[in-house]
């Protein structure tokens, strides 16, 4: 999972630029209303909504801009038509890339994604072009202090499947559906959560030298910056020299 780590890294820098523009508060409160309005409005029996609020107020939202935003979703107060879709393609260096949107115009978003794979020197693949790569898992990053024999010892006791350590830090891994139990079983053992998301873990890598890593993270950069594009995920396996000349 090395390749998700970096880029992982990279995304919480720009979130934080992000945030200074308005652009991530949009795209979590999106979230936020279309995983009410698919599941309901009780983070007790919509892991969905659970994960979306949790990341929320990771990011310094308010509790009132979280509770509104539901609310729109249950339909307490219209909100837009937006829908989930996902766009698969290949980018620079035979790299599989899978796009999460959630959009009120499907022409306009999978014209913009089709353009950026395109001027990337990549392509738009069908549905399914890609997917096969993937599996869906949740990811929980512990603190860097936390050490992998410690990190199986909670894993036991919090019901996590595995144990990957990533860039210096342990991260517990589990099925989708459980992400939030075992991050509440975490916190209830007084263990600090970095961070608890859903991610797609690709089952083979592609490793690409400098000049593809950068050619990849410019296009995964720009995808995220579209305002329809939730999450961008890559079977990617960064170049260290093009990371730190980054930094």
């Amino acid at each position: 999972m090395a390749g998700h780590s970096k880029w992982a890294n990279i995304q919480h820098r720009k979130s934080a630029q992000d945030a200074k523009r308005g652009k991530l508060f949009t795209k979590l409160i999106r979230e936020l209303t279309v995983a009410a309005r698919a599941g309901g409005t009780d983070p007790a029996s919509n892991p969905r909504l659970r994960t979306a609020i949790d990341k929320a107020l990771g990011a310094n939202m308010t509790r009132d801009t979280v509770e509104r935003a539901i609310n729109r979703g249950g339909g307490a107060a219209d909100a837009d038509n937006y829908e989930a879709v996902r766009y698969e393609g290949y980018g620079p260096g035979g790299v599989a890339v899978m796009v999460d949107c959630l959009t009120d115009n499907r022409n306009r978003t999978v014209g913009e994604v089709r353009h950026l794979f395109s001027k990337a020197g990549g392509n738009l693949g069908t549905d399914g072009s890609v997917a096969y790569l993937f599996e869906a898992r949740g990811v929980i990053t512990l603190p860097g202090d936390v050490s992998e024999d410690r990190a199986y010892e909670l894993a036991l006791e919090a019901g996590a499947d595995d144990v990957a350590m990533q860039d210096g830090n342990a991260t517990l891994l589990t099925v989708p559906e459980r992400l939030h139990e075992v991050r509440e079983a975490l916190l209830g053992l007084d263990v600090v959560v970095e961070s608890a998301e859903l991610v797609e873990q690709p089952s083979t890598s592609v490793e690409l030298d400098a000049e593809q890593t950068l050619q990849v993270i410019k296009l995964l950069e720009r995808l995220e910056d579209l305002d329809d594009v939730q999450r961008v995920h890559s079977n990617a396996e960064f170049s260290d020299e093009a990371l730190a000349a980054l930094a």
